[in-house]
C-alpha cells in the first residue's frame, strides 16, 4: 500500500442504543484508538444519538435520513474512508480488550490475512474485563481459527474489497451480510481467521434485538433468500455443518488445552462456557 494510507478506520454503524455506543467509543479511546479513526454511520436513531455525536465533533461521522440497514452503512463507512488501509467493520455494543485494534491488524499481518475477526467473550458484563482480558490475551496470543470470520467485528483490507468488491448493501440479507461477505471471499480464496491477539466484550447483537422486540420479527434477514445467493443446498449444508462441528471440537479442545479459554466464550450464569 502507498505510504500516504491511513493505517485504519473502525466504521461503527449504530440505530439507537446510545449507552452502548458511548460505551464502545470510550472503549476504543482508552486502548489508543484515535478520535479521528472513529467513523459512526448513524441510521436515523430516534433517541439522542444525533444529539450526542453533534457534542462529539472530533469523531467522524454520517447520518442517514432512514434506516439503511447494516450492509449500507459498511459500505457507506468504506467509501467514506478511501484512505484507510483496513476497513474496521464493528458492532457498537462491544467493549474493547487491551489494543484491540493495534493488535488485530497486526496478528493480520502476521498470519497474512485479507479479513480477521478478534476474540469474542459474549454475555452478561458480570465479570472484570479489563483484568480478564489482559491475561486472556496474554494466554491466547498467537491462536487462529482459519476460515472463519463474525460480523460482530471484522477488519478487511482495501485489497480486498478491489478484488471482491464491497458488502452487500441488500437489504433482505438482513443479519446475512457477514455470511455473504465470507462466501465471496471463501470464493475469491482470500485468507480469513479469527485471532486470539485482540478480544472484545460483545453484550449479544443489541440494536438487532430491539428491532425484533419492536417489530415483532423473529428474524430480520431472509434465510432463505440468502442461501438462494449465494447457492446453498441443503445437502451441501448438512455435510458443511457435519464438517464445520468437527473441526470447531477440534479447535476448542486445542484452545482449551493450551490456555483455559477459547477463542469464543460466552458468560452464563457466572460462569464460561467454551464455544
Amino acid at each position: 500500500m502507498p505510504n500516504n494510507y491511513n493505517r485504519y478506520v473502525v466504521v461503527i454503524p449504530v440505530f439507537n442504543q446510545l449507552q452502548y455506543t458511548v460505551q464502545c467509543v470510550e472503549s476504543l479511546l482508552a486502548q489508543h484508538v484515535k478520535p479521528e479513526d472513529i467513523l459512526i454511520i448513524d441510521n436515523a436513531s430516534i433517541d439522542d444519538t444525533q444529539q450526542w455525536l453533534e457534542e462529539h465533533p472530533e469523531l467522524k461521522q454520517h447520518r442517514n435520513r432512514t434506516n439503511l440497514g447494516c450492509g449500507c452503512a459498511w459500505t457507506q463507512g468504506v467509501v467514506l474512508s478511501p484512505d484507510a488501509e483496513w476497513i474496521v467493520l464493528l458492532n457498537n455494543d462491544v467493549l474493547s480488550g487491551p489494543d484491540a485494534i493495534g493488535s488485530l491488524l497486526d496478528a493480520a499481518e502476521r498470519e497474512k490475512l485479507g479479513v480477521v475477526s478478534p476474540a469474542l467473550l459474549e454475555g452478561e458484563n458480570d465479570y472484570d474485563f479489563s483484568t480478564f482480558s489482559r491475561d486472556y490475551k496474554c494466554k491466547m496470543s498467537g491462536m487462529i481459527r482459519k476460515n472463519r470470520l463474525h460480523g460482530v467485528c471484522f477488519a478487511v483490507h482495501r485489497s480486498v474489497l478491489e478484488k471482491i468488491g464491497f458488502p452487500d448493501t441488500d437489504r433482505r440479507l438482513g443479519g446475512y451480510e457477514d455470511a455473504e461477505f465470507q462466501f465471496r471471499c471463501r470464493s475469491a480464496d482470500i485468507p480469513v481467521g479469527i485471532v486470539g491477539d485482540s478480544v472484545f466484550h460483545h453484550f449479544g447483537s443489541i440494536t438487532q434485538k430491539a428491532i425484533k422486540k419492536k417489530t415483532g420479527m423473529k428474524s430480520l434477514g431472509d434465510r432463505k433468500y440468502f442461501r438462494t445467493r449465494v447457492g446453498s443446498k441443503w445437502w451441501t449444508r448438512k455435510r458443511d455443518n457435519v464438517l464445520l462441528w468437527f473441526e470447531f471440537r477440534k479447535w476448542i479442545n486445542q484452545e482449551r488445552l493450551r490456555s483455559g479459554y477459547s477463542l469464543h466464550m460466552l458468560r452464563r450464569n457466572g460462569e464460561w462456557e467454551t464455544h
